[in-house]
């Protein structure tokens, strides 16, 4: 008995050493985008995105951070939501709400031109201002004078080469995030929020939550860039993340990159954590994409 007790007490210190040590670091996952919407001679083009921040430093002002960005030399860099906390009657308290992920965003243009989509959090201050006061906007002002760009319901044009690359980020009904009762958003919400995509260009869709990937498919995007879900808080051999945010059981798409048809789904594990404040088997992630053409 006291052999068995001993080994409890061991593993128990040892998940709460691992999770310590995951809250506190993060790794640099890289994946290959391979779409034959882009030219096969076409130099390769580096993705950085990161989602889920959740006000989290990493090192003195996120430097450790900030230094791992620049040595990818990213042609873009995306955000894909969730980069601060949303704080409730602070009323653009800066420091207590957002000002860290300020700091460290404002950075990133340092490196490459900066996109954002909005996640849960950035949209709960948007749309309850009794709570939250003006600090979307208080927020999003200081970013869009470093010079970052904010997509909500927006897209943007680029061009690779002689392909158009069409950037989207879509703002998800409320309803969607609800933990109980959540709605599915319909390809009319879609359209309604960001028109149709263009089957001629390569169409890249932020949108923070990775659970309706299927409605994402239809309305045409060829990539999906999520978060949300932490990786599933803890990960599991085979069977992936453990439990989603709105307390279900083994999300399909909880962090990784998968490939359905042209689609590819990247759906980031997180830098921060938020609620349940753990991580295990589960390290946080700087997302690098190596798109390519064929």
């Amino acid at each position: 008995m006291i052999y068995i007790l001993a080994a409890l007490i061991v593993a128990a210190l040892f998940i709460l050493a691992e999770i310590y040590r995951e809250t506190h670091r993060f790794v640099v996952t890289e994946y290959e985008i391979s779409t034959p919407k882009l030219p096969a001679e076409m130099k390769e083009k580096k993705i950085v995105f990161l989602s889920d921040l959740h006000n989290r430093e990493y090192g003195e002002e996120n430097g450790k951070l900030l230094e791992k960005i620049r040595e990818q030399k990213p042609d873009l860099i995306l955000c894909g939501g969730d980069m601060l906390v949303a704080n409730r009657n602070t009323h653009g308290g800066r420091e207590s709400s957002w000002g860290k992920a300020a700091e460290c965003m404002k950075k990133l243009t340092e490196f490459a031109p900066v996109y954002c989509a909005l996640g849960n959090h950035e949209q709960r201050m948007l749309e309850d201002p009794e709570n939250y006061g003006d600090s979307y906007w208080k927020y999003k002002k200081e970013l869009e004078q470093a010079g970052i760009h904010f997509l909500i319901n927006e897209s943007c044009e680029m061009e690779w080469e002689g392909t158009r690359v069409l950037l989207h980020g879509m703002k998800m009904p409320s309803e969607c995030y609800a933990r109980f009762g959540r709605m599915e958003p319909s390809l009319q919400d879609m359209k309604d929020g960001l028109g149709q995509a263009d089957p001629q260009a390569w169409n890249v869709l932020m949108v923070h939550h990775p659970e309706f990937v299927t409605i994402y498919k239809e309305w045409g995007a060829d990539l999906i860039l999520s978060g949300h879900l932490h990786g599933g808080v803890m990960r599991l051999p085979v069977l992936g993340g453990v439990i989603s945010p709105q307390v279900g059981l083994f999300p399909k798409y909880s962090g990784d990159c998968y490939k359905e048809g042209d689609t590819s789904i990247v759906v980031s594990k997180g830098l921060g954590t938020h609620t349940i404040n753990i991580r295990l088997f589960n390290p946080a992630e700087l997302i690098v994409l190596h798109i390519h053409g064929m």
